[in-house]
């Protein structure tokens, strides 16, 4: 059963205010809460480790899996392991995410290792989300993994979004794209207080007209860290680009990392990197409306992150 504190962290983290339709595998704290199928969507429990298999039949369009994980005992760690085997010619959207209620004085902390193997021409959306609430002293520790695999001609478009409340976190993405697979990320990320956040990603372009493009937006306040570190590697005639744009606040520290590696006379690679803060005339102007410099501040903040 779900109760209370569950269901309101379901809602942060997929969206849910009510069982989702579709296939959706549900885990509160290490165990399965619910689940359900569809005539083209399986999910099986893995049977010599903690996690599933989800099995997306080829050819299947508009329908969704929603896997979230809910955490609300402190002093749990919690460690799964979740294939994906996308069809060829499917159409699907996959939406993750995790939330952390510690209310006590025990660190609480999942780790996941998503692998994704996309078929031939099929298309995914694949959301995440990160969140963490909780008075206890006791940390939100979360460290994803996610592998993938993309064959030919096939896309991806990743939504990597972790907000509030998680206090450490190694975000590592890998990718392996064969020729015209296209894999797009948009991650959004806002530290605070004493957070520290990694985001790694790892992207090789193995065929021809194979293309990345790896964008991160990010806010870190207070004494938070945040290190951003995109690798991309040209193997053959492709393109790539990696950017990641922050905005700096307080006594933060943010260290950006963009990598390039071209193997490939025709590897076409591009990256950008810009850290700063908000600008003064920025909050000047808003004030004027009306706004506190708090309010200025967050309304600045928010519309960046959007």
């Amino acid at each position: 059963m779900i109760d209370g504190i569950q269901k309101h962290i379901l809602e942060e983290v997929a969206d849910l205010h009510d069982v989702p339709e579709g296939a959706y595998n549900i885990r509160a704290n290490g165990s399965l809460a619910g689940r359900n199928t569809t005539a083209n969507i399986d999910i099986i429990s893995k049977t010599d480790v903690s996690g599933i298999d989800i099995r997306i039949k080829p050819g299947t369009k508009h329908e969704s899996v929603h896997i979230p994980v809910v955490v609300s005992e402190s002093g749990l760690k919690d460690m799964v392991y979740n294939d994906f085997f996308i069809g060829e010619d499917s159409d699907v959207v996959i939406v993750a995410g995790c939330g952390i209620h510690n209310c006590g004085d025990q660190d609480s902390q999942h780790d996941g290792i998503h692998r994704f193997y996309v078929g031939k021409n099929a298309k995914v959306k694949y959301v995440e989300k990160h969140y963490g609430e909780g008075e206890g002293h006791g940390k939100r520790i979360l460290n994803p993994v996610t592998e993938v695999y993309m064959e030919a001609g096939s896309v991806m478009e990743m939504e990597m979004v972790q907000i509030e409340g998680v206090d450490s976190t190694v975000r590592t993405t890998k990718a392996e794209l064969a020729a015209e697979a296209k894999l797009v990320v948009r991650e959004r990320l806002l530290t605070h207080a004493d957070q520290h956040a990694v985001s790694d990603y790892h992207v090789a372009l193995n065929g021809d007209d194979a293309s990345a493009d790896v964008v991160s937006r990010s806010v870190a306040k207070d004494e938070s860290y945040q290190k951003f570190d995109s690798r991309i590697i040209g193997n053959a005639k492709c393109s790539g680009h990696t950017e990641c744009d922050a905005i700096i606040m307080g006594n933060a520290r943010i260290l950006a990392v963009p990598q390039l590696e071209a193997n490939n006379i025709d590897a076409a690679l591009i990256h950008e990197a810009a850290i700063g803060k908000i600008a003064g005339e920025q909050i000047i102007k808003l004030m004027t409306l009306g706004l506190t410099e708090e309010e200025a501040e967050a309304q600045i903040v928010n519309g960046f992150l959007k």
